[in-house]
């Protein structure tokens, strides 16, 4: 993979239609600054603009993937300097949750905070055998502030949901999965390997679909069941029109590879 760095604390590899960005502030336990929140979402928004890219990775280094917001630069803040901190939380997350390429979290270490927040605007989270994950805001007489409140509940449901933030506890990778908070557990040494067979498996896939398959599912959650179905129709009507579309029935029919093109 080609390495640049994007930020001080921001590693991004490319391997073709695959990009790997990695947080790399190991004796912070990965916790999250205005800076780098900044260079997270200047990034997300140049990928949203890439259709060269297809899946994206985000994994941590060392034992934390993020291990929450950087709460040192919280201690004697002015309002203001808080309130513009949550403001490009918000757009950072935001702009990832809503990136055309499918996105998966390999959390390798602790996930608590804005890192668990940062990974519920993935579509795929894998966790090391050593994560633990969690929402301790409450502890400090806080609440979640980058999509905590809202994210989880739709992925775990409400009540699961107020547990976490409520008590301020921390899950198990078993308990990640469980909850379906998490889609598999894998050995520390071959988190990222699962994350390359993953993301490698669906960049092959036709990006059109892809990209709007990951939509319409998204789109859906927030919407009446009547509306989400005439939207999946409309939409599957659409892709059938497309090049691909054409060229995957043919593929079947003629029982080989299919030669996807984006078109």
């Amino acid at each position: 993979m080609a390495e640049t760095r994007l930020h001080d604390n921001l590693v991004l590899d490319r391997k073709g239609p695959i990009h790997v960005l990695r947080i790399d502030r190991k004796k912070a336990l990965g916790a999250l600054n205005f800076e780098i929140m900044t260079a997270l979402g200047d990034y997300a928004m140049s990928l949203a603009a890439d259709p060269t890219v297809r899946v994206l990775v985000i994994t941590g280094t060392g034992r934390g993937f993020v291990a929450g917001a950087d709460i040192g630069g919280y201690h004697n803040a002015a309002q203001t300097v808080f309130d513009r901190f949550q403001r490009r939380s918000r757009q950072t997350h935001d702009t990832i949750a809503a990136l055309p390429q499918i996105t998966i979290c390999a959390v390798n270490g602790y996930a608590l905070g804005g890192g668990l927040e940062l990974a519920l605007c993935c579509d795929f989270i894998l966790v090391s055998e050593t994560a633990k994950v969690g929402l301790p805001e409450i502890k400090l007489g806080l609440m979640p502030g980058g999509g905590g409140t809202q994210r989880l509940p739709r992925l775990v449901g409400p009540m699961r949901a107020k547990d976490l933030i409520l008590t301020g506890r921390m899950l198990t990778a078993p308990e990640a999965v469980e909850w379906g908070l998490a889609l598999k557990i894998c050995a520390p040494d071959a988190l990222m390997d699962e994350a390359l067979a993953l993301a490698d498996d669906l960049a092959s896939k036709p990006p059109i679909a892809l990209a709007e398959g990951k939509q319409v599912i998204d789109d859906g959650l927030d919407t009446a069941l009547s509306a989400g179905l005439t939207l999946e129709q409309r939409v599957l009507g659409a892709l059938f029109a497309t090049e691909d579309g054409k060229e995957g029935i043919a593929a079947f029919i003629e029982k080989r590879d299919p030669n996807f093109k984006g078109a």
